[in-house]
């Protein structure tokens, strides 16, 4: 027990821990493109998936809280993404998750917990529809994308083609002109009365987004819409948690980690009431701690 806190004191490191600080690098997936990733800290490994059309320092509150409190996190920018190669083809889910299994092997991460923000979340859920969860020891869903976005016949509560094609109109007419749209309304819920998200966490998303390969985001939006992850989420075998907030107006909750949560198999649950889809900068601190809470239940 710790004298301060009466909590067990938990060594987190697995035998593998002790190793080298890491600087900023790259990876080599399978056609050559590279992978770009940050690794910060020490401990059990932690890799997160980044939202569309962002890239890795779209978690940076989270990972420099996460790494602060003992795990050693490990962050990519997505193929087309920031850093990472503007791949022509593999805009698609198979091929990202192909790439996060690259990224993992190479670094020889083991006991990982893998959390994916928004398109991130099916970045996770393919991963381990693909690639099994032998490396895996937990995974999260932030506002994740899903079991399904699109309407579809069967699955008449999703969201109308016509949205994501008009996201696409957008891009093809004037990317930056759409993800400033996006950023000072829906995604972080500025268009809601009382809001009051700050400059800077606009400016930063449009900044992020105009990173992005024009091609890679623009055909990504196929690939966080209409990707079918409902056979990737029975493939769940490990503890889950989904986080959503209920007035996401990017994923729906309904849509998203409701649908999400009753699909995997014991998955939790938590509601963020009232919150909008990037949570990661407007509820960093109650999201914080949350992802740490989980993460401390492992092995406890």
């Amino acid at each position: 027990m710790t004298a301060s806190t009466g909590r067990r004191a938990v060594d987190r490191r697995p035998a593998s821990a002790e190793r080298r600080e890491s600087p900023m690098s790259y990876v080599t997936a399978a056609d050559g493109a590279q992978i770009f990733y940050k690794d910060w800290g020490a401990g059990r490994p932690v890799v997160l998936s980044h939202g569309w059309p962002l890239n890795s320092d779209s978690w940076e509150a989270q990972a420099l809280f996460l790494a602060g409190n003992g795990y050693r996190v490990v962050a990519h920018d997505r193929r087309g993404h920031g850093r990472s190669t503007q791949t022509w083809h593999g805009n698609e889910m198979d091929t990202y998750a192909d790439d996060l299994a690259t990224l993992i092997d190479t670094l020889d991460l083991r006991e990982v917990t893998l959390i994916g923000f928004s398109t991130g979340g099916g970045e996770v859920a393919r991963y381990i529809g693909r690639h099994g969860t032998a490396r895996v020891a937990q995974a999260v869903l932030v506002s994740a994308v899903p079991p399904l976005m699109l309407r579809t016949d069967d699955n008449p509560g999703g969201v109308p083609v016509e949205v994501f094609d008009g996201i696409r109109a957008g891009s093809r007419t004037d990317r930056s002109q759409l993800y400033r749209d996006l950023a000072d309304g829906p995604f972080f819920g500025n268009n809601r009365p009382g809001a009051n998200v700050s400059q800077g966490i606009r400016d930063a998303f449009w900044l992020q987004s105009m990173q992005a390969g024009h091609r890679n985001a623009y055909e990504c939006v196929a690939a966080f819409s209409a990707t079918d992850f409902r056979p990737d989420l029975d493939a769940f075998d490990i503890p889950t948690l989904v986080i959503h907030g209920d007035d996401d107006q990017v994923v729906p909750f309904e849509v998203g980690g409701k649908a999400a949560a009753a699909r995997i198999s014991n998955a939790e649950l938590r509601v963020y009431p009232g919150a909008p889809h990037g949570i990661t900068d407007t509820h960093k601190e109650q999201l914080g701690s949350d992802l740490l809470a989980f993460l401390d239940t492992y092995g406890a």
